[in-house]
Parts: C-alpha cells; structure tokens; sequence
C-alpha cells in the first residue's frame, strides 16, 4: 500500500514507483525534498491509488518517477492510468541499468507518441548531473506552465474575464515574467488600487499592473505594458544626437533572435525591435519537441528566453511593445530610418523578421469574444483555467497540434477543427502520433467554425460540415485560432518588393529588372540595399523555428559584406 502522509505540508509531490530500488530512489531525489513532497510506492497501482488520493485532497502531482519494468502492470499501461488521473504531471522512466538497453528498444515508440516524457538511465553514483538535468527539466516545464508561480514580478488587478488583463497577462508569460491576477476587492487588489490613488490622486479604470520597476499603471493596450520592460526607441539617444547603429533587426522571433545573437556577437552594434512578446509566433508554442539539440523538447518561450539571454550578453538591445509603421530606405549610402510611435531608429543595415500573424475567423459574434473565452494563439496562460471544460482548437498546423496537446492537460476533451480531411498535409508525424493516442483530442475534418456565443464569455460553438453544410452546436469553454498565416509587410515601401500574398522577395525570387548586369541580390537580399528579410516574412521560406534560426544567422555574413562596401 502507498505510504502514509508525511508531514512535508502541501508541496508538490513527486512520486517514486519502483518494485526493488524504492529506497535507492528515494535517496536519490533527497536533493528535492525541500520543495517537493518525496512519496515512494512498489506498484503500478499504489501510484494510481496514490495520486487518486492527493487529486481528491487538493493536492498537485508534479512528476511519476517509475522504473522500466513493474511488477503488476506493463509500463506504458500503468503509465497511461497515471496520465488519466493526474494529465498535467510528467512522466520520466529511470531504467537500471541491467536492463536499460534492452528495455529502450521496446519502450521507444511509447516516447514518440508522447506516453511519456523522457527515459532515462537510472543515476549509478553520486552526483549523476545527467538525469537531474533531466529531471529538472520536468520540473520546470511543469512548473512554468501548471504551477501557480511562487513569486511574482507583476500583478494584474482586473474583474475576472477581463480581455486586457488576459492579453497582459499572456505577455508576461511568453516574457517568462511570472505575473498574478487578482481582483480589485482582494486583499492584494486593494493595496494595488490604494498606491495608484495616492500617487495619481484619481480613481482608477482597471485593470492596474503593478510592475517590476515598482510603480503601477493603467494600461489601455498591452504594449503599454511591453513598452516598460525596455522603454522607448528614442531613449537610444537620450541626448538628441542621432546613434546610427549597423544593424536594426525589426521582430524578435526565431529569425530575428538569430540574427541578434550572431550579430552582436559579430561586433555589429544591434538593436531589435519587437511589436509584442520577444519570442514572435514561436514563442507561444507549448513544446517544441523536433528542435535540434533539445531532446526532451522545448517550449517556445523558454527558447526564445535563451535566444534573448545569449543576444543581451552580446550587446543587443531590444525594445517590445512598438510596432514599426514605416521604413525610409537611405540613398547613397545613408542610414536607413526606421519609424515607431515612440520615436525613429537610424541603421546602416536593417534585416526584416517580422514573421507572419495568425488570420481572423471573420465570425462577428466570435470576434466579440475575444480574451473572453477566444483566444488567438495558443494562450499557453489560461490554458490552467480550461479545467474541465470542452476546448476547440482551429487548425491543421504544428503550433495547433502543439496547443492541442498543451490544453489536453487541463480540459475535459479538445477537438481540432479542420478543413481538411485531416492533418497529414500540414502537422508533423510525431504530433500527428500524440494526438491519435490521446485519450481527450478528436480530430473533426471537412469541419468549420461558422458561430457562437454566451452569456459575457464562450459557452457555445455551431460547427459546420463542409461536406453537406450539415451543423449542430457543441458546447465549448475556450476556443484557440491558430488559422495559419498571413505575412506583416505592408507598412513596408514599395522598393521592398513583395509577391502577391505579401511576402517579401529576396535573391533570386527578387524580379529581374532588379537585377545588376544580370545578377540576383544576394540570398536573403532584398530589392533595397542593405534590407534584408529572413524567417516566416521571406517568400519560399520553409515555415519552420529551426529554418528561421538559420536564416537570421545566415544573414550576418550578408550584411557584413554591404557594411564593408559602404
């Protein structure tokens, strides 16, 4: 039978499956036993007895250690009864090592369709840095995304449901910034709203965030918030005089964090500019699990968390929160100027990486709904408050199948809604694998989102069969939008030459009467001399992070070589 409860409190727990090693593992996993709740059974089904037991107390189960080989259940069944009563824990197999080799040959096609989270061999001394990377790693993919943070560098003060306060709070997650909400009348609401009277001597209009910098603000738009993290464009010349630096990157996503790193790392003097959360697209991606070098994947903001951390150590400086509304190429060698609502940015050299936005339902009453239950993106933030409701996700792509996944962890079913007849053409095979073995997901093909509604929020949906324009409603808490994509490109000049969808042309796609005696711009040149364009934004581009990656670090060289033609 599972042990009695230990006097740890209300901690996390963590539970250890092993037949013959309790004691051993137990032992190992010592170094957690300050912030975990350590509890160790011999079966398959103590552990689900076990974690039933916690569920029902209130309690969270943030990762089953277990053994490759139990006595009373084959693994991937016992692991699949965990995954049931407790979706959001992970699962790490720690195989002895008498049997590791064996047992990873069989046990293998259970990791490529997501039945667990990562195998590991077992530690076989002191200090074995390997697994507890590992397994810290679980604990902090956990942690960021079904925990409730600990600390907090923000508080958000909103009636509950608010849409600005969701968009807020979602920015501060993709900014890997642990953030609270809470309400005005609670006892954290009311010494927010106080401070914001004393200092402003009005009353407020929430939502009020109270900020890392330690003032509070009332925001109206989320790039309000965005905007105090790195301040204003025009603060790179505090002085008046205008800074040219080599080097403006506008977007910050995979591409654009690319190009940051490997120019500032070049010696360029860079700046990036981003119009939301650092990160772009990719950035609100659950868990990336194809990235090279990332094993047991990545989410997308704890990637671009690194991207950002390696650019700044290099010399970066970024600015979020302000959309670039124009470009004024230079002539003759003069600087290009690069135009913000919170001032111009001078740069020899500028690489666009604004990557692609999600497109619009188009469905009124759904728009109407949006943060109130629609969400465009995959939300990673109110995917905890999707508990125990049905969930729609609109999409055939990877971030769908990757939101799918994520939202299945806390929502009583998901349904993915495409128009196709199915995900094949468009989602990768290994996610494609995780969802048909999911026992939450359905995939509805030939299916389109045509209504909806409620009372203040989502209650509703009516679906529409495109085969015989048959439609029932269901009923749905949260609907994600991930409708593919649509460049952002039209605040750029015309000498940035576009193809007819509005993605920007480089090399050889570039038109021929741009062409010098006869010679294409260089790959990732664009129509302007020293414009470049990388990632989702570039006509022919491959669509994916790692793609991305290495177009913004291939186009330092590029932009090396028109610098030293200057």
């Amino acid at each position: 039978m599972p042990e009695a409860a230990q006097p740890e409190g209300r901690h996390p727990a963590i539970i250890l499956v092993s037949p013959e090693r309790s004691d051993f593992l137990r032992d190992e996993f010592g170094r957690y036993q300050r912030d975990y709740d350590l509890r160790s059974v011999s079966t398959a089904a103590e552990a689900e007895e076990l974690a039933q037991h916690l569920v029902e107390d209130g309690r969270q189960v943030s990762l089953f250690v277990t053994e490759s080989r139990l006595a009373d259940a084959p693994l991937l069944v016992a692991l699949h009864r965990w995954r049931v009563v407790v979706p959001t824990a992970r699962r790490l197999v720690a195989a002895h090592w008498e049997v590791f080799l064996e047992d990873a040959e069989a046990l293998r096609p259970g990791l490529v369709t997501g039945k667990y989270d990562a195998f590991q061999l077992m530690p076989r001394g002191l200090r074995d840095e390997e697994f507890h990377t590992a397994v810290c790693e679980l604990l902090s993919d956990w942690g960021s995304t079904v925990a409730a943070p600990e600390v907090t560098t923000a508080e958000v003060v909103a009636e509950p449901g608010d849409p600005l306060a969701v968009g807020i709070r979602e920015f501060f997650a993709r900014m890997g910034m642990p953030s609270a909400t809470v309400s005005p009348d609670s006892p954290a609401g009311v010494a927010v709203t106080q401070s914001w009277r004393s200092t402003h001597g009005t009353e407020p209009s929430y939502p009020l965030v109270s900020h890392i910098r330690g003032g509070v603000i009332a925001p109206r738009t989320v790039r309000d918030v965005a905007a105090l993290i790195y301040g204003r464009p025009d603060s790179i010349d505090p002085e008046g005089a205008t800074t040219i630096v080599d080097l403006c990157i506008v977007g910050a996503g995979p591409a654009g964090l690319a190009a940051a790193v490997y120019g500032a790392s070049e010696g360029l003097s860079t700046v990036a500019v981003e119009a939301e959360a650092i990160g772009g697209q990719a950035g609100t991606s659950s868990m990336i699990r194809n990235y090279l070098g990332f094993p047991r994947g990545v989410s997308g903001m704890r990637l671009a968390q690194r991207a950002r951390s390696q650019a700044l150590r290099f010399g970066t400086r970024f600015f979020t929160g302000w959309e670039v509304a124009g470009l004024t190429p230079g002539v003759d060698g003069a600087p290009h100027v690069l135009h913000t609502d919170g001032g111009d940015l001078h740069a020899r050299a500028v690489v666009l990486a604004t990557g692609v936005t999600y497109r619009k339902l188009g469905v009124e009453a759904l728009e109407a709904l949006v943060g109130l239950g629609v969400h465009y993106g995959s939300a990673m933030s109110v995917a905890r408050e999707m508990e125990n409701v049905d969930v729609v996700v609109v999409g055939g792509g990877n971030s769908a199948g990757q939101a799918a996944l994520h939202l299945a962890r806390f929502a009583r079913s998901v349904t993915i809604v495409v128009r196709r007849d199915g995900l094949e053409a468009t989602m990768s095979s290994y996610l494609i694998k995780e969802i048909s073995y999911h026992h939450r997901i359905t995939v509805r093909p030939f299916t389109e989102v045509v209504d909806g509604g409620g009372g203040g929020r989502l209650e509703w949906l009516t679906l529409r069969d495109g085969r015989d324009g048959s439609e029932d409603t269901v009923p749905a808490g949260g609907l994600f939008l991930l409708l593919g994509a649509e460049p952002h490109s039209d605040w750029l000049p015309v000498a940035v030459a576009r193809d007819d969808r509005g993605y920007v042309l480089t090399g050889r796609e570039v038109p021929a009467a741009a062409w010098h005696d006869g010679v294409p711009p260089p790959s990732l040149s664009t129509t302007v001399p020293g414009v470049f364009a990388v990632g989702d934004i570039r006509a022919g581009s491959m669509k994916r992070v790692a793609a991305a990656s290495g177009e913004g670090s291939s186009v330092v060289p590029l932009v090396h070589a028109y610098l030293g033609g200057l």
